[in-house]
């Protein structure tokens, strides 16, 4: 097999399981609670390693922000053999008791992204795998982390889909205050449907890997709670994401260990 076209990825650099996060600089933070760690390349976004766990080799990667370049990445790694992908990612707070430093595990996406829809129509569902909704679950309650699990908002705009609350008024963030007059309630909307939180990816990862018959899940910390207040500290990527990291990477031993019982 010839190498990738955009990240030069070949056959023998492949692995079955990834680790994905939207951040270049988590990915040696993931990595490196992995054994034998150590870099594939670094292009363009896409910051990739590889370690080991549980004797298994594991691919750790950004996706960059957004559908367009996330879906590169996976369609590259699973040319290359991925079949399980698990996302590490930060994200906003939709749901009524969701704090900052807490977790989301996805169930299913709600997509209002570009990325899935130029594979599939909106009618298609975005499912997280079962083997992994269950290995994040059971691995976030032994480890004692404040999570919900459920629904998640995947956009592409954001400023335009983020927004911010000053005094009584929620406004939006985009520059000079633009916003579609149909797009007001959008944030109280996704709340009363009992979406838990909103980001960028997990539409993308869930629509390629439902459609291709593959894993695919994620949890996310809350990085901030929407809509944003005016504070000091709106987004807080840090606190808490070694717990989220070590709850992605716990799961994705238990996946492993099932799988090695299946003999997959």
């Amino acid at each position: 097999m010839a190498a990738q076209i955009i990240t030069g990825l070949t056959e023998g650099e492949g692995a079955r399981y990834a680790l994905i996060c939207g951040d270049p600089e988590r990915v040696p933070r993931i990595a490196s609670k992995l054994s034998s760690a150590k870099k594939v390349r670094q292009v363009r976004e896409f910051n990739i390693m590889t370690g080991k766990l549980a004797g298994e080799r594991v691919l750790v990667a950004s996706t960059g922000i957004g559908g367009p370049s996330t879906a590169i990445l996976m369609e590259e790694f699973a040319n290359t053999g991925t079949d399980t992908f698990i996302r590490v990612g930060t994200s906003g707070g939709i749901a009524d008791g969701l704090r900052k430093g807490d977790f989301v595990i996805t169930t299913a996406a709600y997509r209002k992204d570009g990325t899935s829809r130029s594979y599939v129509p909106d009618t298609f569902p975005a499912a997280a795998h079962h083997d992994i909704i269950g290995a994040l679950i059971l691995e976030a309650e032994e480890n004692k982390c404040t999570f919900q699990k459920g629904v998640t908002l995947s956009v592409d705009g954001f400023y335009s889909e983020n927004r911010i609350q000053k005094g009584a008024r929620v406004m939006p963030m985009s520059h000079g205050g633009f916003m579609l007059s149909n797009a007001t309630g959008g944030l109280d909307d996704a709340k009363r449907m009992g979406v838990k939180n909103i980001e960028m990816e997990m539409g993308t990862v869930l629509t390629l890997t439902t459609l291709w018959g593959i894993r695919g899940g994620g949890i996310c910390l809350v990085s901030d709670v929407a809509p944003w207040h005016e504070t000091e500290d709106i987004i807080d990527p840090d606190s808490g994401m070694d717990r989220c990291v070590d709850t992605a990477i716990g799961a994705l031993a238990r996946i492993m260990a099932g799988d090695r019982q299946r003999r997959y």
